[in-house]
């Protein structure tokens, strides 16, 4: 199991995240999108979408910084075991914060307003659901088992079986003694890779590069010529 788990289920995962994000493309563009319900309610999505967006910004960046980058890095430039915990419970603790936050106001926002509960389907609630078991035990790792516990140093164990993976040579192993609780998280993100490309989830793909370039959209009140139209009156005349 231990083997399935740490080396066979990433690589499931990440297959159906290129295959899956692949055929989402080619055969289905309309559906690519985040269907926006701003229309539906805007006061708890503006707040919500914020905190969770921004959040989870920071916390992939948190992640890169703390997985990918070995530990003689930071002991290279002079970074201390000690203050990288320190900072990473700090600024992993109140960026997770973020996050949890504004997705659980966007959980309430879904059940609280009725004409966004009835525009919401079944694979959006699947993605929520992992999304708030992915966020929220990688919040109760942070500032909960760190706090209570002494932190656990994820770099030399999560970090390098990480690695591993993107070079396909994982070291289930190195697995054995994580917390349960960190395990949890990992399994879960995992998990949400595999679906997003099933789901609305499916638009973090997408980089809205053509609206840097779009003209911006004009409005005239009703009844008034267009200015083409009235430059068109005074040549004439």
């Amino acid at each position: 199991m231990k083997e399935f788990l740490w080396g066979v289920y990433p690589y499931l995962s990440l297959m159906l995240l290129v295959v899956g994000t692949l055929a989402r493309y080619n055969y289905d563009q309309i559906g690519w999108t985040s269907k926006s319900s701003e229309l539906l309610e805007k006061r708890l999505l503006r707040t919500g979408s914020l905190l969770f967006h921004w959040g989870i910004i920071l916390v992939f960046f948190g992640h890169v910084a703390g997985l990918l980058v070995p530990v003689a890095v930071y002991q290279a430039v002079g970074i201390s075991e000690q203050l990288y915990h320190l900072g990473a419970m700090v600024m992993g603790g109140l960026t997770g914060l973020m996050t949890l936050v504004g997705l659980v106001l966007l959980v309430l926002r879904r059940l609280g307003v009725r004409r966004v509960l009835r525009n919401t389907s079944a694979a959006d609630w699947v993605a929520l659901g992992f999304l708030i078991a992915t966020v929220s035990t990688g919040v109760l790792m942070t500032l909960g088992y760190n706090v209570t516990h002494l932190p656990y140093e994820y770099r030399t164990t999560v970090g390098p079986w990480i690695r591993g993976v993107l070079v396909l040579h994982p070291d289930a192993a190195l697995m054995a003694g994580v917390p349960l609780v960190l395990q949890v998280h990992i399994l879960t993100a995992l998990a949400l890779f595999a679906i997003s490309p099933f789901t609305r989830l499916v638009h973090v793909w997408s980089l809205p590069l053509a609206y840097l370039r779009r003209a911006p959209m004009q409005y005239r009140r009703r009844g008034l010529p267009l200015p083409s139209d009235r430059r068109g009156r005074g040549a004439s005349n």
